[in-house]
């Protein structure tokens, strides 16, 4: 095929939706069957089995890691969750200025100061070796940003991390300043394991887009957690939570329901973009919340059940059901964490499923430089004299 014509311009959906962009070892979402999976292994399996450590290992390095190397890999990822003093020292004045923003907003600042006093540079002037040691440098940092930008809001002093202490359990643990319980420890570690990553959403293809031009890895990251914040994306499991709290009583959910559907409203919690079925991740955080039992989870079933048939009746021939969203608020808000930390905890997971997308596109050279149609008045136009 000639230059020009494999470089011309094509139509792509809005939203570049069902467009393959790239090639990727690190897994894919398969929504007309309602499951996803990471490297060769399902998703919901590794979170049901697996510890976050295994997880994030198999995302670095495409295979599972055996005893001593998972133990080799612990302890040296707990090694850099300290913060460097530098970063320590400016958080007060970061979480002061994110105040009104919350600890995602200050999180991009202060990912922007760890690049910098790590000394992260340009990935493309950089090996593999080193971009891998950037990565775990940050991913093991964000936890502790997060939870420290969080008390320092809060008027409390962070806490700092321990070593012996699963990502899971430190995360809890630098939040509250308790030793979390085992069960709130596994429910939040499978919930952290299954938002790894999901394919090429908007924060990953963001990180990805930034990697392409060379830039560091803290440059990709804090790009990722900007898309991230959006509430079409992650800033979504406290506003679904915010819904079950608008309804309040089960009797309210279907005028409330209906008002909003029939209005042109979006039900936070409910649909998705790529599945058209049952998100897998929806129907395991929804296991998880039934083993805590108790009122919320009671009416989460019940706002599930009935707004499923109200979306099937108002909106027919689309199937829309729970997404990750609505269950993962009722976990989180179940094992204790404040609304305001629930995408921050989704960013503690998703860092290193930006990580692993970031350190597969620096191996490839190409800018991501897509085109738009112009649509604007006709140019060249001749330009209006200047007023004297």
């Amino acid at each position: 095929m000639p230059i020009a014509e494999a470089n011309a311009p094509m139509d792509a959906p809005r939203g570049l939706a069902g467009v393959i962009v790239t090639e990727t070892e690190l897994g894919d979402v398969r929504g007309l069957e309602g499951f996803y999976h990471y490297r060769q292994y399902s998703a919901v399996e590794l979170a049901t089995a697996r510890t976050f450590e295994d997880v994030w290992y198999l995302m670095f390095h495409g295979e599972l890691p055996d005893a001593a190397q998972l133990a080799a890999f612990t302890a040296d990822t707990a090694a850099l969750r300290s913060l460097p003093a530098a970063v320590r020292d400016a958080l007060p004045a970061i979480a002061r200025a994110s105040a009104l923003s919350g600890p995602l907003a200050g999180l991009r600042t202060a990912l922007s100061l760890l690049g910098a006093t790590a000394g992260f540079r340009p990935l493309y002037d950089i090996g593999p070796d080193r971009r891998r040691a950037d990565a775990l440098t940050a991913c093991a940092a964000v936890p502790t940003l997060l939870t420290a930008l969080h008390r320092l809001g809060q008027g409390q002093q962070p806490i700092e991390p321990r070593t012996d202490l699963s990502y899971a359990a430190n995360y809890l643990y630098m939040l509250t300043g308790r030793e979390p319980e085992p069960h709130r420890v596994r429910a939040i570690e499978t919930y952290l394991i299954s938002t790894i990553d999901h394919g090429f959403n908007a924060s990953t293809f963001t990180a990805r887009v930034i990697t392409s031009t060379g830039a560091d890895l803290a440059a990709c990251l804090v790009g990722a957690v900007g898309a991230l914040s959006g509430p079409l994306h992650g800033g979504a499991p406290s506003r679904a939570l915010d819904t079950l709290d608008a309804i309040g009583t089960p009797e309210r959910i279907d005028p409330w329901i209906r008002e909003r559907v029939l209005r042109g409203e979006r039900i936070m919690g409910f649909g998705h973009p790529v599945y058209r079925t049952e998100d897998p991740r929806s129907r395991m955080l929804r296991g998880i919340a039934e083993e805590f039992g108790g009122p919320l989870v009671e009416f989460a079933v019940q706002v599930e059940a009935r707004v499923e048939v109200l979306l099937a009746e108002l909106k027919p021939g689309r199937e829309l059901h729970t997404n990750v969203e609505f269950y993962a608020g009722v976990v989180m808000e179940l094992c204790g964490l404040p609304r305001e930390m629930f995408t921050p905890t989704f960013c503690a997971a998703r860092v290193v499923g930006w990580s692993a997308n970031i350190l597969e596109q620096a191996q490839d050279s190409k800018i991501i430089r897509p085109a738009a149609r112009y649509v604007g008045p006709p140019a060249p136009q001749p330009l209006p004299a200047t007023a004297r």
